[in-house]
């Protein structure tokens, strides 16, 4: 039952609907609004979380003390923050393109809601399940780059626009590799629908298949989000805080927990593509297939953590350099090799 309660909760309340005398396209679209909602609540009760989980784990990896007062262990540190955040004014510069500047920071999110419908949260628990379903994350995922350079435009600051370039540039150098590590999946699977890429994981995870291809997208996927050791983006000790400088109260809130609600969603994908998504390891069907999947989906999160607590900030040629000529060929040759492979046993009849 515990596998299926998100399921069947759909199912009565499109039996209520129906004996309500709800048409079919009403009847879909209020499902389809309750699934959206469904994914919001996840997203936000996992912000706090993960908010929390992060300043607990920077305290352990640097010895020192983490939030601790507000809540038993500082759990109630992020609800504290909110309430100062929503009470502080949005002071708005002068010359800012005040439309913009506004609208910046709310669109920053949408990208990210909109990638969660395609996620295999469980069995048969994913919003839409797309034929293109791959396609359909990196397609919407890119959007973001433009939300990042409207912020630091619309900012008339030098150093948010300097930020906002860097971005940019950083953004779409790593998107390469990202897509080109997950090719070789693709190719295995003979599908970008996310459901397919899971089922033909059954018998053994992508990850043991395409171990290179993981690194490489986990190295990129921590470039994409733009944190530590690749968050030239917003080098304090260079640029103040990026395309995020001009920004205060709720309105840096808003860029601050997309960061994070995209570890969410990279995260994610990543056990979907690698991990077997929902899939129980080692046949442990006890557990229902939404916590296997959310178990994998925070261990790849305090992977993120903890990478951002152990190296320093490189430069950003080192950045770039890193990118293009170790990232890309690596991915490419992952590809050629991949291909070769599949020739071969399918030669030997395997």
């Amino acid at each position: 039952m515990g596998d299926r309660i998100f399921i069947e909760f759909g199912n009565y309340l499109s039996g209520l609907l129906a004996l309500a005398g709800a048409p079919l396209l009403l009847n879909q679209v209020i499902l389809m609004i309750v699934k959206i909602v469904g994914a919001l609540l996840f997203i936000l009760l996992n912000l706090m979380f993960i908010i929390w989980l992060e300043r607990r784990l920077a305290g352990w990896f640097q010895a020192r003390v983490g939030p601790n007062r507000v809540g038993p262990k500082g759990l109630l540190q992020a609800l504290a923050d909110v309430g100062k955040l929503i009470s502080k004014e949005i002071i708005i510069p002068g010359a800012v393109d005040k439309v913009i500047f506004l609208l910046a920071p709310v669109l920053i999110f949408v990208p990210s809601l909109v990638l969660f419908a395609v996620v295999p949260f469980g069995r048969g628990m994913i919003p839409v399940d797309l034929n293109l379903g791959i396609f359909f994350f990196f397609a919407i995922g890119s959007l973001s780059i433009v939300v990042f350079f409207m912020g630091g435009w619309a900012s008339a600051n030098k150093y948010s626009l300097i930020g906002s370039m860097r971005a940019v540039a950083q953004m779409v150098s790593y998107e390469i590799p990202m897509v080109l590590s997950v090719l070789g999946v693709v190719m295995i699977t003979g599908s970008l629908k996310m459901s397919s890429v899971i089922a033909s994981q059954t018998q053994v995870w992508n990850i043991f298949t395409q171990p290179v291809a993981f690194l490489i997208y986990f190295a990129a996927s921590v470039a994409e989000v733009n944190r530590t050791p690749f968050d030239v983006v917003e080098g304090e000790s260079e640029i103040v805080a990026g395309p995020m400088t001009e920004y205060g109260g709720m309105a840096f809130a808003m860029w601050y927990m997309a960061e994070y609600t995209n570890v969410i969603l990279v995260s994610a994908f990543a056990v979907t593509l690698f991990l077997g998504g929902w899939l129980a390891p080692f046949g442990w069907t006890f557990l229902p297939s939404w916590v296997w999947f959310v178990l994998k989906l925070y261990l790849l999160i305090f992977l993120h953590m903890w990478v951002r607590w152990t190296y320093p900030r490189i430069r950003v040629d080192q950045l770039m350099r890193f990118g293009w000529k170790v990232l890309v060929p690596l991915s490419l040759a992952n590809v050629f090799v991949t291909g070769f492979g599949m020739y071969v046993f399918r030669g030997i009849g395997w």
